[in-house]
């Protein structure tokens, strides 16, 4: 009896049938080769599913800074759910091209495609802040709207505001100045909006902070239009807070400042206020001379009694406030006395020119 040899298979080769033998390596391999298969197609469709996410969700904002890596970038995008994976957008870029990504805010959406992301990048930022700032104008505010949109013109922006598509229940009849009238803050202005979109909020703005602290019936107490509130509190804000102030001290000229110009119109005394006659020169700030006391234009409170035509800047909340309610007092005269923006407040003459040689001493006048 033969006995087979311990590595063949199956029964005893017959006459001319070949020996047939175990071929491990070679049946391990196969084994690894589908499993490479398998996991490379799972990759495949993991990948494609990160590139083709959808649909869209929705609207995020999303910020890039200066200086930012392109993994940056990355976990930034994958904080705000745009793409879900930091791994597999990598990759795309790598096998579709990097941009050059700018410093900004871009609008996407959740769950978007790579390609849509890696095209809006490289389109740089679309969405843009335009700050109101409190004390500064209409002509002030176009300036910047050009300056922080692309994609509008500070004339542009002018146009509007003049062309009655949008006005304020706080206008005065037949005027289309808008000064005073638009809501302080930050406006984020994104993709699809338009000038008239902006305004429209800007006014929108003020109008909610007039109802809050009850303009009409605030005004209707102190015995003027909701419209010269709104003037007063704009002189206030020129002649009371200034940039670079301290909060503290200027916080206390916003009251007496609102009083002495409502005791100086009781009386019919010109308000005298530097700040006006600068608005009609189309300045903020700096000297006042003899020659600009006397020129002759209807914001000139030397040579004219009552309040301005308009509101001369957009008021802070505190300066309409101090409008509607100014505290009691005999104050008729005010001076800038201290570096920090503080001012002392007189009944008299006499009082008012202590304080502008006390000015003198420290520098200041």
């Amino acid at each position: 009896m033969t006995v087979p040899p311990e590595d063949s298979v199956g029964p005893p080769p017959g006459p001319g049938r070949p020996r047939r033998r175990r071929h491990p390596v070679r049946a391990a391999l196969l084994v690894l080769a589908v499993a490479a298969i398998g996991v490379l197609i799972a990759g495949v469709v993991w990948y494609e599913g990160q590139v083709h996410e959808g649909p869209p969700g929705p609207a995020v904002i999303v910020d890039v800074t200066g200086g930012s890596s392109v993994s940056a970038v990355t976990a930034t995008l994958v904080r705000r759910q745009v793409v879900g994976s930091s791994l597999a957008f990598r990759v795309f870029l790598l096998l579709h091209g990097t941009p050059t990504v700018q410093a900004g805010r871009y609008e996407m959406r959740r769950h978007q495609s790579f390609g849509a992301v890696r095209d809006a990048l490289a389109a740089g930022p679309d969405v843009f802040a335009v700050p109101v700032i409190a004390g500064t104008t209409v002509a002030e505010l176009a300036r910047e709207v050009g300056a922080d949109v692309p994609r509008f013109s500070g004339a542009g922006f002018v146009a509007d505001v003049t062309s009655g598509t949008r006005r304020s229940p706080w206008e005065a009849p037949g005027s289309d100045n808008l000064d005073g009238l638009l809501g302080t803050g930050t406006y984020i202005v994104v993709p699809g909006e338009t000038v008239t979109d902006l305004l429209g909020q800007m006014i929108d703005r003020f109008d909610a902070e007039a109802t809050t602290v009850g303009l009409s019936a605030a005004a209707a107490a102190e015995g003027v239009t909701p419209y010269q509130a709104i003037t007063v509190a704009s002189i206030v804000q020129k002649e009371a807070i200034s940039p670079g102030d301290s909060a503290t001290a200027t916080a206390g000229n916003v009251g007496p400042v609102a009083r002495v110009i409502y005791n100086r119109l009781a009386r019919g005394t010109p308000l005298q206020m530097d700040s006006t006659v600068l608005y009609a020169e189309g300045r903020d700030g700096g000297p006042v001379t003899p020659s600009d006391e006397t020129t002759p234009t209807p914001y000139n409170t030397y040579l004219h009694t009552g309040l301005t035509p308009t509101p001369i800047c957009f008021p802070s909340t505190p300066a309409l406030r101090a409008a509607l309610h100014p505290p009691a007092g005999d104050w008729l005269y005010f001076e800038l006395t201290a570096r920090d923006g503080t001012e002392t407040f007189s009944d008299t003459f006499a009082g008012q020119l202590a304080a502008e040689a006390l000015a003198r001493s420290r520098g200041i006048a």
